[in-house]
C-alpha cells in the first residue's frame, strides 16, 4: 500500500475515481427527477460526496508532497471533465458538442502549460 501512495500516478487514480462519485452525487439524481423527492436526492448526494472526499483528500494530500498546488487543481480540472463527458455519453446518452470539445482542448491545453518547467 505504501508504495501506491508513493507512486506518482496515485494522485490523478485517485482523483479520478473520486471524481466517478461526485459526478454521479451532482448529476445522477437529473435521471430521477420525477421520481425521487429532491430531499432523498440531496441525501444520496451527501454520501456519495462523502465518498468522494474519502478519496479526493488523500489523493491531494499525497500528491501535494510531489506536485505544485496548481499543478494539482488544474489535473484536477481536467480529469472531472474526462469523468463528466465518460458519464453524460454512458448514462445520459448524449453526446459533447463541437464547441464543448474545443473548450475541453483548451483546458488540457491549461495542464500542459501548468507541467512546463517554469524557468
Amino acid at each position: 500500500m505504501t508504495a501506491l501512495l508513493q507512486s506518482k500516478w496515485f494522485p490523478f487514480l485517485a482523483l479520478f475515481l473520486s471524481n466517478i462519485f461526485m459526478t454521479f452525487a451532482w448529476y445522477r439524481h437529473l435521471k430521477f427527477k420525477e421520481h425521487q423527492p429532491l430531499w432523498i436526492a440531496i441525501l444520496a448526494s451527501w454520501g456519495l460526496a462523502f465518498l468522494e472526499y474519502c478519496i479526493a483528500v488523500p489523493a491531494n494530500r499525497y500528491g501535494f508532497e510531489r506536485f505544485s498546488l496548481y499543478q494539482l487543481k488544474i489535473a484536477q480540472e481536467v480529469i472531472t471533465l474526462v469523468v463528466f463527458i465518460g458519464f453524460a455519453f454512458l448514462y445520459f446518452q448524449t453526446k459533447p458538442q463541437w464547441n464543448h470539445l474545443a473548450a475541453f482542448a483548451c483546458i488540457l491545453a491549461a495542464v500542459l502549460f501548468t507541467f512546463l518547467p517554469a524557468k
